[in-house]
């Protein structure tokens, strides 16, 4: 019988974890709006290499830790510090604390998975000794510092695959409301709405653009910081178009038609690019397993009667 201190101590422990959930989740999404709103802050200054009053630099220095590893990594360089923010921006991190927790969690992944190694060969009956003792801390201490950046990179991939995916789907539904009458902002919009359930990557992207639209942000710049935001060379192709044709006055709607013709029939070339590929990609297990099936089974006869009829005859007896 489990004691009733032990429950009231389980179910004490849940709800603070619940709390501390729900606190850091509304605290992000709030400094993720007023992020997005363009909030400027003024009258605490930034940390060195930073813009004066930016988000990421209030949001920084409001924390020690986040200021000594601003001031003492690799990111207190600004060049550094921007490629990495590209990268997570890429596989869909936008928190404008997302640099720094990104060093800290890769720190510390290469200081924990050597303590734990340590930790459980100290508390083991039969630990590793020798060269192993030394190899495997250094091994998991690599892993741990490489290993962040890879799975970064996988994420980005998977993204942009999947907004490549979903990107055209989206451009014939923006196609079909602004030849309805829409607007271009509107359209963004509507179709953020409409595809949020089946498309939930190029949703978000759209209802990022019109959230700064209505916050009065010019229209370029909530195009371009898609298009970045993205890193598809459709959507920046794209991007690129609504502004030059806004800058030339020219029709959206004839330009998004002939755009998303143009979008079809590059998706029917990849579609016919893979189907070409199959019967060289058919060939791998052809050769490596149904090849040396029906050879075996060919020849198997063969060697039956090899055994049976001709090694004998070809046995000398003994005198």
């Amino acid at each position: 019988m489990i004691p009733t201190i032990v429950i009231v101590e389980i179910l004490v422990f849940c709800a603070v974890v619940l709390i501390t959930v729900g606190a850091i989740q509304e605290t992000e999404r709030a400094m993720d709006q007023r992020r997005r709103l363009g909030e400027s802050g003024v009258g605490r200054p930034g940390l060195p290499g930073l813009p004066k009053g930016s988000l990421m630099a209030r949001r920084a220095s409001d924390n020690p830790v986040f200021r000594w590893v601003l001031a003492s990594t690799s990111i207190s360089d600004t060049e550094e510090r921007n490629r990495l923010r590209q990268s997570l921006l890429l596989a869909g991190f936008e928190s404008p604390n997302a640099p720094v927790l990104y060093v800290i969690a890769r720190f510390s992944s290469a200081i924990l998975l050597p303590g734990l190694f340590i930790l459980s060969q100290t508390l083991s009956t039969k630990p590793i000794s020798g060269f192993g003792f030394v190899f495997w801390p250094i091994i998991l201490c690599i892993v741990g510092l490489f290993a962040p950046g890879r799975i970064l990179a996988s994420l980005a991939s998977s993204r942009q695959a999947k907004l490549e995916a979903e990107f055209p789907d989206a451009l014939d539904l923006m196609v079909v409301c602004v030849e309805a009458g829409l607007s271009l902002d509107a359209s963004f919009v509507r179709v953020g709405q409409e595809i949020g359930e089946s498309h939930p990557n190029i949703s978000g992207e759209f209802a990022r653009v019109s959230e700064q639209l209505r916050a009065g942000r010019a229209r370029p710049d909530a195009l371009r910081a898609m298009a970045d935001r993205t890193g598809v060379d459709a959507i920046s192709s794209f991007v690129a178009l609504l502004i030059q044709t806004e800058m030339l006055g020219a029709s959206v709607a004839q330009t998004l038609r002939t755009f998303s013709s143009e979008m079809r029939q590059t998706r029917f070339i990849k579609a016919e690019e893979k189907a070409m590929r199959i019967p060289v990609m058919m060939t791998i297990p052809l050769v490596a397993c149904i090849l040396p099936v029906i050879v075996t089974a060919l020849l198997l006869p063969a060697i039956l009667g090899v055994i049976r009829i001709l090694m004998p005859a070809l046995t000398v007896p003994p005198h």
